[in-house]
């Protein structure tokens, strides 16, 4: 059972990853009525569409870190030098991926033209990762004390979500939208840094190669399922500009970013509870599988009546928070509206029941399986049914992975 110290530690960092998700997912959901309505579903869709391309390379810096480096913090968190090397080559390795995705970026922008005309907007973008990169939450979820930073997080993009709406007026000012949100992403994260050396005395040292080449495997198949991921989220914006228009992605992009609101609801919980599942299944694995079952009734049944009152609802959704020129909006919610309830379901069986178990290898070849069809089905059907047809693959693609995760863990977790 849960002592009243544990609740109290799940407690306090859940609310603090409450504040934190309310910075990284409601904040710029309430911008998106505002920008829906400057930007215009052309412009909309650009910002979107640079988005999406930056989100590649935040998975790439990510590198699985946020579940790899967290389990190892976790079941080592009173060892200052072990933290320290963990840090320390976790940023190390960061830091390289992010010069080669800034190199990766400057290839592509200045390549072709359909890039290198919007060029500034790209750039702009990449203040996103760089702002990811200096911020460890990974360390933060890993020693269960997220108030840190949490607050100081919300404040700053506060300040430059607040910024958007004071200097942001019209078509021609979308550039500042990418760059004052990169400006609190990097806020953030370098305040974050000061907080690791203050509180914890983490020491960044240089490390020898076995320590990185350590790091590296660890995160290994975290990273490819995060990849795979986004063969079917990501990606889904990236083919639709590439092969429709502007107006089609910002019509698409808005009715996603709802529902990613909506996703969003979870992570608090998923992100509070990983650190405390992996030593709960480490030290009483009965306990622990007890407790994820009891996450996938609970959240699951959450979040099926949330998505139910989306699909019901979702042409007074798209009209009040949209606008009258985002009626295209409204087929493309109703079609993703219960993609949060997958969502939620794969978290719980695949990252907080697979991973913690040592199933990664497995997890990460469901999630590629269904990734690289996934593109495969956006190219057949991106032309003929555009934004409405992405969205079904979508939608396809998170149930055959829920219904892959949930099989597997009960064939090779429950069933023992």
């Amino acid at each position: 059972m849960i002592n009243k110290n544990q609740k109290k530690i799940l407690a306090s960092n859940f609310i603090a990853l409450s504040v934190l998700q309310s910075a990284n997912y409601l904040l710029p959901l309430l911008t998106i009525p505002y920008l829906a309505r400057v930007l215009e579903p052309d412009y909309f869709g650009l910002v979107a569409f640079s988005t999406a391309m930056t989100m590649y390379f935040m998975i790439i810096t990510d590198y699985g870190f946020n579940l790899s480096a967290t389990r190892q913090i976790s079941l080592c968190r009173d060892d200052e030098e072990k933290l320290s090397d963990i840090f320390s080559s976790v940023m190390i390795i960061k830091g390289c991926l992010m010069l080669f995705c800034l190199s990766l970026l400057l290839l592509i922008v200045f390549s072709f033209d359909m890039f290198s005309q919007h060029w500034e907007l790209y750039v702009a973008s990449f203040g996103m990762v760089v702002g990811q990169v200096l911020f460890p939450i990974w360390l933060f979820q890993g020693m269960e004390r997220m108030r840190y930073i949490a607050y100081l997080n919300l404040f700053s993009k506060m300040f430059f979500t607040l910024c958007i709406f004071i200097f942001v007026k019209e078509k021609s000012d979308y550039l500042l939208v990418p760059l004052l949100t990169s400006l609190g992403y990097m806020f953030a994260g370098i305040w974050s840094l000061y907080f690791v050396s203050k509180e914890f005395n983490v020491v960044f040292s240089l490390q020898d190669r076995h320590m990185l080449k350590f790091q590296l495997l660890e995160g290994w198949h975290v990273f490819v399922s995060g990849l795979a991921v986004s063969l079917y989220t990501v990606s889904s914006i990236f083919v639709l500009g590439v092969f429709t228009n502007s107006v089609t992605v910002g019509n698409f992009a808005a009715a996603e970013k709802i529902i990613f609101a909506l996703k969003g609801l979870f992570s608090p919980v998923s992100q509070a509870v990983y650190p405390f599942l992996s030593k709960a299944v480490h030290d009483d694995r009965s306990m622990g599988i007890g407790l994820i079952q009891g996450m996938a009734k609970f959240f699951g049944l959450g979040m099926f009546f949330i998505s139910s009152s989306v699909f019901f609802l979702a042409e007074p959704i798209v009209l009040v928070v949209l606008g009258d020129q985002y009626r295209e909006s409204i087929l493309i919610l109703k079609v993703l509206a219960f993609v949060p309830t997958l969502v939620v379901l794969s978290n719980i069986y695949g990252v907080q029941a697979m991973l913690n178990l040592g199933y990664q290898r497995d997890f990460s070849k469901i999630i590629l399986k269904y990734g690289v069809l996934s593109i495969l089905f956006f190219l057949i059907i991106v032309v003929p049914f555009k934004a409405v047809g992405v969205s079904a693959v979508i939608l396809a693609t998170e149930l055959l992975i829920t219904v892959s995760i949930y099989l597997f863990v009960k064939k090779h977790v429950l069933s023992k």
